[in-house]
C-alpha cells in the first residue's frame, strides 16, 4: 500500500507527456545548430537596409510630405557634408571632440579596472560600492556638466571628467563579469602550483579577462564620444558639439544632419578598429 502510495504521489508531481510532446522535443535537439552569418553577408544586409531607408527619405523630401526645413533630402547633407568636409571645418571641429573622448576614457579607465579587481576581490568591496555605483548612472550627464563647470571651471578637464563618468559603469561591469567568468579550475591549478595573487592576475585572470575588459573598452569609448559632444553643448568647447549647438541656434537642419553623420562615422570607425584589435590580442 505504501509503495502504491508513493507511486501516486510521483504520479501527480510529473506531468505526463504525450507523444507528441516527445517528437517536438527530439525534433528540436536534433536539429543542427543555427550558423552563424558570414561577415560579408553582415555587412551587404547593412548596406541593403541603408539604401532601402535613403531612397525612402529621398522620395519622402523630394515629394513634399515633409517640408524640407524639418526633414532635408539627404542629397542636399551629401551636398552640405562634401562642403564642409573641403573647406576643412568639420576635420577643425572632430579633433578636440577625439581628444577630449580619449583623454575621458583613458581617466574612467584607469578609475575602472582596479575598482572592478576590487569588487572582484572582495565581497565587502562589492556590498559597499555596487549600490553606489549603480544609483551613479541613473545622473544623467546634462544634469552632472553644471556641476562640474562650477567645480572645475570650463575647457578640456571638466569634458574628460564627464566622459570619464560615462566610460566608468561598461569597462566597470566588463572587468567584474570577465573575472567573474574564469574557470575556477584554472585558477585553482594555478594556485596549487604556488602562484601568488601578482602572478595570478598577470599570467592567468588578465589573460583570460581580456575579451571581456576589450568589449567595456569598445563600448566604453563610444560612450566617450557622447559625453565629449554633450559636455561641449553644455559647458562649452571647439569640438562638434559646438557645431550641433550653433546649427540648432540658426536652425540649421542640413547642417546638423551633417554633423551627425560625421559623429556617427566617427563612432563607428572607432569601434571598427577596437573590434579588429580585440580580434589581433585575443586571437594571437
Amino acid at each position: 500500500m505504501t509503495t502504491q502510495a508513493g507511486h501516486g504521489r510521483a504520479a501527480t508531481l510529473v506531468p505526463s507527456v504525450s507523444s507528441a510532446d516527445r517528437t517536438r522535443t527530439v525534433d528540436r535537439l536534433s536539429r543542427p545548430p543555427r550558423r552563424a552569418v558570414p561577415l560579408r553577408r553582415r555587412g551587404g544586409a547593412a548596406i541593403v537596409a541603408g539604401a532601402v531607408v535613403l531612397v525612402a527619405w529621398e522620395l519622402v523630401s523630394r515629394a513634399g510630405v515633409v517640408p524640407a526645413f524639418f526633414l532635408p533630402a539627404p542629397t542636399a547633407v551629401a551636398v552640405r557634408l562634401g562642403q564642409d568636409l573641403t573647406t576643412g571645418n568639420l576635420l577643425a571641429y572632430t579633433a578636440p571632440t577625439l581628444v577630449e573622448a580619449a583623454l575621458g576614457c583613458v581617466l574612467g579607465t584607469v578609475v575602472a579596472l582596479p575598482l572592478g579587481y576590487a569588487v572582484f576581490r572582495s565581497r565587502w568591496a562589492a556590498a559597499a560600492l555596487e549600490p553606489y555605483i549603480a544609483a551613479s548612472q541613473a545622473l544623467p550627464a546634462v544634469a552632472v556638466a553644471p556641476l562640474l563647470t562650477i567645480w572645475l571651471g570650463y575647457g578640456l578637464v571638466p569634458i574628460a571628467v564627464l566622459c570619464a563618468l560615462l566610460v566608468f559603469f561598461p569597462i566597470l561591469l566588463a572587468t567584474v563579469h570577465g573575472l567573474r567568468s574564469l574557470d575556477p579550475d584554472v585558477v585553482a591549478a594555478a594556485r596549487l602550483d604556488g602562484a601568488g595573487e601578482w602572478d595570478l592576475l598577470r599570467s592567468i585572470q588578465l589573460p583570460l579577462a581580456l575579451p571581456s575588459l576589450l568589449t567595456g573598452l569598445r563600448n566604453g569609448f563610444t560612450l566617450s564620444v557622447t559625453g565629449a559632444v554633450v559636455g561641449e553643448m553644455v559647458i562649452g568647447g571647439e569640438g562638434l558639439g559646438l557645431m550641433l549647438a550653433a546649427h540648432g541656434r540658426s536652425a540649421d537642419t542640413t547642417g546638423i544632419f551633417s554633423t551627425l553623420i560625421v559623429l556617427c562615422a566617427l563612432a563607428m570607425a572607432i569601434y571598427g578598429l577596437l573590434t579588429a584589435l580585440e580580434r589581433h590580442l585575443v586571437n594571437r
